[in-house]
């Protein structure tokens, strides 16, 4: 399948998991690829597995300044961005709202709203003079699930972002779509989810009180989920490249779930 030929792909968060399956994905599509992440040498990996040498920028597409400069960069270099895959996100701790601090809720904000918010905010302009472009978010089911409220803000804001965005730009040719994945099998994750960038790492807390926080949110996923099993990053990649691709041209605006019929 060549659905991708002769279109820039831009991916963020890539170093692992679900962004490194997309760009395995956009890769076998004949994407020319572009892949953003914070962790270098994990990143370098990504890109070598995908077969075709993608050009990677290390970037924290938490700092608007620098999502800015690297965007500017792909479009003089490649001279065009067709598609961007917004991954970036994943909650930081699990546990009740009530626990959270101040700085804790702030953190969790800039990993999983700001990146997209930053990201939508470069390509945009450079989509609206192509008068083309499709850009997919990564949202999440934890709108509706537990002990990741500050998170699942972010992802709320997301999927709002996705639907005013998909009417404000659609007159450019410029579709915006979210991607909202349910419990997936992360087999590569090196980078903990503590880590917040080089040289700060969050305090874990008790691991024990998160692992039955973990527990209760599994439990509360299966009662409302059809498939019974958690999903894989190849499937989610699969969702997202078919979003992103001239298959879904009269689709824009819209939140499409895949999390094994999660309710």
């Amino acid at each position: 399948m060549a659905r991708m030929q002769d279109k820039v792909v831009v991916v963020t968060g890539a170093a692992q998991g679900i962004g490194a399956a997309i760009a395995k994905r956009f890769a076998e599509e004949a994407a020319t690829l572009v892949l953003l992440d914070l962790d270098s040498e994990r990143l370098q990996r990504s890109a070598a597995e995908t077969g075709k040498a993608p050009a990677t920028l290390v970037t924290d597409v938490t700092d608007e300044s620098a999502v800015d400069k690297a965007f500017a960069r792909i479009a003089a270099e490649q001279g065009r961005i067709d598609v961007l895959v917004n991954n970036v996100g994943g909650t930081i701790w699990i546990k009740p709202y009530h626990l959270y601090s101040e700085a804790e809720v702030k953190l969790e904000l800039e990993r999983s709203l700001y990146p997209t918010l930053w990201c939508c905010l470069a390509v945009l302009p450079i989509m609206m003079q192509q008068n083309a472009g499709s850009i997919v978010n990564l949202g999440s089911q934890s709108v509706r699930g537990l002990y990741r409220l500050p998170y699942a803000v972010s992802k709320g804001g997301i999927l709002a972002l996705t639907k005013v965005l998909a009417m404000e730009y659609g007159r450019y040719g410029i579709r915006i779509n979210t991607l909202s994945p349910g419990g997936t099998e992360i087999t590569d994750r090196i980078t903990s989810r503590h880590f917040i960038k080089p040289g700060l790492t969050a305090d874990a807390g008790s691991e024990a009180e998160a692992e039955n926080y973990r527990r209760e949110m599994a439990h509360d996923i299966r009662n409302q989920q059809a498939l019974q099993r958690r999903g894989l990053p190849e499937e989610q990649a699969a969702a997202i490249a078919f979003l992103a691709s001239d298959d879904a041209s009269f689709i824009t605006g819209q939140v499409i779930n895949c999390s094994g019929g999660q309710s």
